[in-house]
């Protein structure tokens, strides 16, 4: 344990010490690309840590990963399960958005990585195009030991003190090194290639050029110094076409063969083969004649020197395009737009400013200086700002270096703070409601091509926006009412330490039916009650109100007599919903509780100790259902130091997971927390919640810890 704290402390954020554990997994597995992510202590988003078989550019869209998004690695690290696609076509029919991006063969697993019942990331492993559709026993088992063996690792790193995080950027890791032929071997490898007809060539991982005959060099029209370690897209001006770069991407990703037939101007054909594997690919290039319609190379484009390279560029467009669509609110929009275009377009900073009544305003921003643009926060739209005159203009500003900014507005006072930057204008119908601010730490050349493309961005962003702005409003209207139907606040109670929560469904209106209830009977006695009205709309939560109603004009009679009164109430209005509810009377001088239940998930009890259980109730009917239902009691001790956890099932259900094994796990979640209060308890098993669940259904969560007489839980 000293040597690792040593090697940790050596290494910094200890990640290195995690490259040897994902090369030993691609090695096992068979597999040609791995991609190891980390979930931090109380973060919602998996961090690309480490990456092997692929360049960095490659996974650039996928560097953050939030817990929600509909992602294999996310799914898996929160179902807590493997996820297999065994072919593009099941990739497209069950995850559409990275499918879209990379639209070639392979085949991808991912498993989550957990220490001690606790998420610690996920492991992406992709397989060639040519694997069969289902993984072998084999694969699985190697797949399941490398996950056990790094999570290991990662729980040794923590109990060290040193905890591995994620770095800014993923470590992305060489390929392995091919065995050095003596001089004998060279020399006749050296003869091989030269009687080779055509030209050969040799591309890193990267697609940059590592070796190229002299062939190959007259083929491309160019000497080869000039094209070593470049890529081939960048410095032969004819061979920038998205389709060029597109092949190279299916030939890594794929490991498969690639063909395809480009036009040198003015009239020379060139038929280019890849042959990739771990360590590179080598490309066969051959004259060839005109192509026929069948086999039509894409059309040429014209030289530019954009950078990054046009595909790149439309490869992050899509991605953005694709991820834009399963945005939600305003702060989702900026995050997700900040994740695609600042690695995309090597951008420092990233902000975005609106329009309201009449004064610019910060929606947010990323990167390395977000708050760049608080001193224009509030400005009015006529003062003379870059940001303002691009709201008002709806005409996009490029600033090279700083002195052309402070020439066009010399009281910017963004000194030291950009040396390059972009104004773009956020429209939408022909409206400008914003700006994008894209600001650089070093020069940057903005180009005729760079430039289209950066306002094209700016449109999609504007849209997004706005769909987000429109869903912002209804969800504080919806909020609003929720917090008008919801307690305001919990009765203090002599005796009892409560704390409760309440968090909406991340889909449709951010509004439900779960409900909780805290009474004061009198000085010895209270009552508590939680409950989940059938859906997520208004419908839901009126019927919430009204239930709660009937629970309050009930409370204080004993449990099964509150439930009753409550479900003939229900079947009389015939909502055509259902509720669950669970219905507990306290009381404090006996130490005890009698409980009642109505469909609803039985509440976990903590004993002083500790020791953690789900209590056996005898079940109950769902209110609103049958008018003669009945609904028997149980009485159970409430010592002091015992604690009760009363929740609706959006705390502990998720697509795959048993209700059995995930009630388990929150009641070790509650254990765990013994020695703490319950807003703290509260606190950390919403942030368990998150991490174990889509959010998919809204969250209710009471807490009642019976005090000791000396005050203490």
């Amino acid at each position: 344990m000293q040597d690792y704290a040593a090697a940790v402390a050596a290494t910094g954020s200890g990640t290195e010490l995690l490259d040897s554990a994902v090369a030993h997994v691609v090695r096992e597995t068979g597999a040609s690309v791995a991609m190891l992510y980390l979930l931090p202590r109380n973060d919602t988003t998996l961090h690309l840590t480490v990456l092997t078989g692929a360049p960095g550019q490659l996974a650039a869209p996928w560097t953050r990963v939030p817990l929600s998004a509909p992602i294999p690695v996310a799914d898996a690290v929160r179902l807590r399960c493997l996820i297999w696609l065994g072919s593009q076509e099941e990739l497209a029919r069950r995850y559409p958005r990275p499918a879209l991006v990379l639209p070639y063969q392979f085949a991808l697993g991912a498993a989550p990585i957990r220490t001690g019942g606790a998420a610690q990331g996920g492991l992406v492993l992709l397989w060639p195009g040519s694997h069969p559709a289902q993984l072998t026993p084999d694969e699985r088992e190697a797949v399941v030991r490398g996950c056990h063996g790094i999570g290991m690792l990662l729980q040794q790193a923590d109990g060290s003190g040193y905890p591995v995080l994620p770095g800014s950027q993923p470590r992305v890791l060489p390929p392995p090194e091919p065995p050095a032929p003596g001089p004998a071997e060279a020399t006749a490898l050296s003869e091989f290639v030269r009687r080779l007809p055509g030209g050969s060539c040799s591309l890193a991982i990267d697609g940059t050029v590592v070796f190229l005959n002299d062939a190959a060099a007259a083929l491309l029209g160019a000497p080869a110094e000039d094209i070593r370690g470049t890529l081939p897209w960048v410095s032969l001006p004819w061979l920038d076409d998205p389709a060029v770069e597109d092949h190279y991407r299916a030939a890594v990703i794929s490991r498969q063969q690639a063909s395809f037939t480009v036009l040198r101007p003015p009239d020379h054909w060139l038929s280019f083969h890849l042959f990739p594997n771990a360590s590179g690919i080598s490309v066969r290039i051959v004259p060839t004649s005109r192509p026929g319609p069948r086999d039509a190379p894409a059309p040429a484009l014209p030289t530019t020197s954009a950078v990054p390279s046009r595909a790149t560029a439309l490869y992050h467009l899509m991605h953005l395009a694709a991820t834009l669509t399963e945005a939600v609110g305003t702060q989702d929009v900026i995050e997700l737009a900040g994740d695609q275009l600042m690695p995309a377009f090597r951008i420092q900073t990233l902000v975005v400013m609106t329009s309201v009544e009449g004064r610019l305003r910060v929606e947010g921003g990323r990167g390395t200086h977000p708050a760049l643009m608080d001193r224009f926060d509030g400005a009015p739209l006529t003062s003379p700002t870059p940001a303002a005159h691009v709201l008002m203009t709806g005409i996009p500003d490029f600033y090279s270096t700083f002195t052309e900014l402070e020439r066009a507005y010399p009281t910017a006072g963004l000194r030291n703070a950009v040396a390059a930057c972009a104004f773009l204008p956020l429209v939408v119908s022909g409206h400008p409601v914003g700006s994008l601010v894209l600001a650089y730490d070093r020069p940057h050349p903005f180009d005729p091509e760079e430039r289209a493309l950066l306002t094209s961005i700016a449109g999609l962003l504007a849209q997004a926006l706005d769909r987000a702005r429109l869903y912002d409003a209804k969800d504080r209207l919806a909020h609003s009412l929720q917090a008008h139907l919801l307690p305001h606040s919990l009765p203090a109670i002599a005796g009892l330490d409560v704390a409760a929560r309440y968090l909406p469904s991340t889909r449709g209106m951010g509004i439900g039916g779960d409900f909780y209830d805290l009474i004061r009977l009198d000085d010895t006695t209270a009552a508590a009650a939680i409950g989940d009205v059938q859906g997520h709309n208004e419908n839901a939560a009126a019927l919430m109100g009204q239930v709660r109603t009937a629970v309050h004009a009930s409370a204080g009679a004993p449990p099964d007599e509150v439930l009753a009164r409550t479900n003939r109430l229900l079947t009389d209005l015939d909502p055509g919903l259902f509720t669950s509810c669970l219905y507990v009377h306290l009381d404090l001088a006996r130490h005890s509780v009698c409980l009642a239940t109505a469909g609803h998930p039985a509440p976990l009890l903590r004993q002083p100790d500790g020791q953690t259980e789900v209590l056996d109730l005898p079940p109950g009917l769902l209110l609103g259902i049958d008018p003669a239902s009945r609904y028997p009691t149980a009485d159970v001790p409430l010592p002091p130091g015992a604690a009760l956890a009363l929740y609706t099932d959006g705390l502990v259900e998720a697509p795959g997971v048993d209700f059995d094994d995930a009630t388990a796990d929150l009641a070790a979640h509650f254990a765990l927390a013994l020695d703490q209060g319950m807003e703290s308890v509260a606190g950390e098993l919403v942030r368990y919640a998150k991490r174990a669940t889509p959010g998919t259904d809204d969250i209710a969560l009471l807490l009642i810890n019976a005090l000791r007489e000396d005050g203490w839980g």
